[in-house]
C-alpha cells in the first residue's frame, strides 16, 4: 500500500501542484483552466488582500484562482494547518466532553442567538449577498435569510419534543419491560457550505447541529467570501466559540479540517469534490451527508395554464439565482406539437419579469466569477448547439452576465446536456408522446429534484412512481424545499442523507435503543440446561402463540 499520507494525496488532487503553465486546478469547481500572467498575480487584488477581494470586481483571481496562486506565488505558511486543526477539534471535542452542549439550555439559547443574529444584522447578510453574487434584495431575503430563520424559529419551537425520548412496544419474550428510543448528539461534526447560496447552506445545517446538541466546525465557501468573511465575524460575536467555530479558507485550510477525526462532515457542494470528502471520511469511518446537485428535468404536459407554467419555470431557473442552483430547472421535456407555444410563453413572461435586456436587469443575479462564466459560455459556444438557441445568448464578460437562454433539441452528446449546467441556458428536449419524457429522465443519474406539470392524475401518479430523485414537485418548482416537513435530500448521484426541519435534528443525531427491565419476573427458561420443555414454550413465545406456551409451561404439550 501507498505510504503517501492522505494529506499529501488530497493537496495533490486539489491542487495539482506540478502541472503545466497552462493549466490549474480549482478546488471549489473541479475543472481546469487557463493560467494568469505572473505578473498580474503578484499585483492582484487577490493576492494583496491575503485571497479576497473587499470590493465587487470581474477579476478572476478574485475568487477562482487558488491554486494557481499556489503555483506561481511563493505561498506564505498557512496559519490553519494540520496541526492547528487538530488543535480546534480537541479543544471543541473536550468541551463537548463536559456534556455542555447536551443540555437545553445551552441548546436553545444558541438557536435564539442566531435568529437575533438574523433579526440584527439582516442589511449585512444581505450586502454581502449582493458583493458575492449580485443577488437581488428581495431574492436574498426570500430564498435565504427568511428561510433559515424560519428554520432556526421551528427548532425552538420544536427542540423539546424532539429531544424527548420516543416510547416504543416491548415483545414478550421480555416482558416485562418497556423501552425508547433516546436521541443523542453525535459529537464534533464539519459542515462545508456551498457558494450559491452561501448563508443559507451555511446556516441551516449548522441550526440542526445545535438542536441535536453537538459542537461545531463551519468552513464557508471561499468562493462567495464576502459572506463568508460576515459568517466568521457574526458567529464570534453571538455564539458560543467554545462549540461552534467557523473556519475560513481555501484548499489548505480544508485539506487541514477534512483531515480530522469528525463524527459526521456534511458537504454541499459538486460531486467531484463530494468524492474527496468522503474518501476523507472514509479512512476514520466517519458517516457523511452529502448534498450534491446533478440535471434537475421538468416534464409539461399540454393540458396545463401555459402562463402558470412559463413563471413557475422562471421562478426555478432564472429567478433561483439565476439558474445556479442545485434544485434549479436543469432542462425542460415536452411533446414536438407543445414545444413552441411553451418557449412563446416562456419568452412572455421573462420580459414581464425582466424587461427587453435583461443583462441590465437589477433582479437577475450574476455569474459566481470568471471561471463559471467561461465554463457557461463554453457550452454555448460547441460545435452545433449556437444554432439550436432560439431565446437569448447574449453576454457582457466584464459583468459576468448571461442572459436568460433558451435552447431546442441540443445533442445529447453536448457538456450542456451530460452535466449540470448550473447558470441561466435551458434546453429543451422535445419528444413524441408525453410519456417517453418519463424516459428520458430515467437514462440519466437520479437528479436532487424533478418537476412535473399537468393536470393527468395518472400521469402525475405514474411519474412519482417512476421517477427516481431526490424529491419532487408536482405543478411546481422548488417549493417542495421550503416544506419543514418533507426531508430534502439526493440519492445516487445527487447525495447521501437529508436535513431541513426534524430531519436535521435527525441527521446530526445517534438514535439510541435503551431497553428497561426489573429485576422481578426472571425465568430459567431462558438459561440452560435447554430442556425440551423450555425448547417448546421458547419456541411457542418467540411465534407469538401464548397458549401454545402456557400449555407447554404447565406440561400439557411439548414437541417431540
Amino acid at each position: 500500500m501507498s505510504t503517501i499520507s492522505f494529506s499529501t494525496r488530497f493537496r495533490v488532487m486539489t491542487k495539482l501542484l506540478e502541472i503545466n503553465n497552462n493549466q490549474t486546478f480549482c478546488f471549489a469547481e473541479g475543472f481546469c483552466r487557463s493560467r494568469p500572467n505572473v505578473a498580474s498575480v503578484a499585483n492582484s487584488p487577490f493576492l494583496q488582500s491575503g485571497g479576497y477581494c473587499s470590493k465587487t470586481c470581474n477579476n478572476p483571481l478574485k475568487l477562482s484562482c487558488y491554486a494557481t496562486l499556489s503555483a506561481v506565488v511563493k505561498k506564505q505558511p498557512s496559519v490553519f494547518d494540520g496541526k492547528e486543526a487538530a488543535s480546534l477539534v480537541g479543544d471543541l471535542r473536550s468541551n463537548f466532553n463536559t456534556g455542555r452542549t447536551k443540555s437545553y439550555e445551552w441548546r436553545i439559547s444558541q438557536l435564539q442567538n442566531i435568529v437575533r443574529m438574523i433579526d440584527e444584522k439582516e442589511k449585512y447578510i444581505t450586502e454581502a449577498l449582493y458583493q458575492d453574487l449580485s443577488k437581488p434584495e428581495l431574492e436574498a431575503f426570500l430564498a435565504e435569510i427568511s428561510n433559515t430563520k424560519s428554520s432556526c424559529t421551528l427548532a425552538i419551537k420544536d427542540l423539546k419534543t424532539w429531544m424527548a425520548p420516543e416510547t416504543v412496544k416491548t415483545s414478550v419474550t421480555t416482558f416485562p419491560s418497556s423501552a425508547q428510543i433516546v436521541s443523542e448528539p453525535l459529537g464534533v461534526v464539519l459542515v462545508i457550505s456551498a457558494w450559491n447560496f452561501p448563508f443559507l447552506l451555511s446556516v441551516e445545517p449548522v441550526i440542526g447541529a445545535i438542536a441535536a446538541g453537538n459542537a461545531v466546525v463551519l468552513k464557508p465557501s471561499e468562493i462567495a467570501p464576502a459572506t463568508s468573511s460576515l459568517l466568521a465575524k457574526l458567529f464570534s460575536e453571538y455564539l458560543d466559540e467554545t462549540s461552534i467555530r467557523v473556519i475560513e479558507g481555501r484548499v489548505p485550510e480544508t485539506t487541514a479540517l477534512l483531515d480530522q477525526k469528525w463524527d459526521k462532515i456534511f458537504f454541499t457542494g459538486g460531486a467531484r469534490v463530494g468524492r474527496i470528502v468522503m474518501t476523507a471520511a472514509a479512512k476514520n469511518l466517519t458517516p457523511v451527508v452529502l448534498e450534491l446537485g446533478g440535471k434537475c428535468p421538468a416534464l409539461v404536459d399540454s393540458d396545463v395554464n401555459l402562463q402558470v407554467v412559463a413563471r413557475r419555470i422562471i421562478a426555478g431557473k432564472w429567478a433561483c439565482n439565476n439558474g445556479q442552483a442545485c434544485i434549479g430547472v436543469d432542462y425542460v421535456i415536452t411533446t414536438e406539437d407543445f414545444a413552441s407555444k411553451l418557449i412563446d410563453a416562456v419568452k412572455t413572461e421573462l420580459e414581464s419579469f425582466f424587461g427587453k435586456n435583461p443583462l441590465e436587469s437589477k433582479d437577475l443575479s450574476r455569474i459566481v466569477n470568471s471561471f463559471h462564466f467561461k465554463r457557461l459560455e463554453g457550452m454555448l459556444k460547441e460545435n452545433g448547439v449556437a444554432n439550436k438557441i432560439v431565446h437569448g445568448g447574449q453576454t457582457i464578460e466584464d459583468k459576468l452576465k448571461i442572459s436568460p437562454t433558451i435552447l431546442v433539441d441540443v445533442s445529447e452528446e453536448s457538456s450542456m446536456m451530460r452535466e449540470e449546467i448550473f447558470g441561466p441556458l435551458l434546453p429543451i428536449v422535445t419528444v413524441q408522446k408525453i410519456e417517453d419524457g418519463i424516459q428520458v429522465i430515467r437514462s440519466k443519474p437520479k437528479p436532487l429534484a424533478a418537476y412535473l406539470f399537468t393536470d393527468n392524475k395518472e400521469l402525475q401518479q405514474q411519474f412519482v412512481q417512476d421517477v427516481a430523485a431526490g424529491g419532487i414537485g408536482v405543478n411546481d418548482t422548488i417549493l417542495h424545499v421550503t416544506v419543514k416537513d418533507l426531508p430534502f435530500g439526493g440519492v445516487g448521484e445527487s447525495g447521501i442523507g437529508a436535513y431541513h426541519g426534524k430531519f436535521s435534528y435527525d441527521t446530526f443525531s445517534h438514535k439510541k435503543g435503551v431497553l428497561y427491565r426489573s429485576f422481578v419476573g426472571d425465568s430459567d427458561i431462558r438459561y440452560p440446561p435447554y430442556t425440551t420443555k423450555k425448547k417448546t414454550v421458547l419456541k411457542a413465545l418467540l411465534s407469538s402463540n401464548i397458549f401454545r406456551a402456557i400449555l407447554a409451561f404447565f406440561g400439557f404439550f411439548q414437541d417431540s
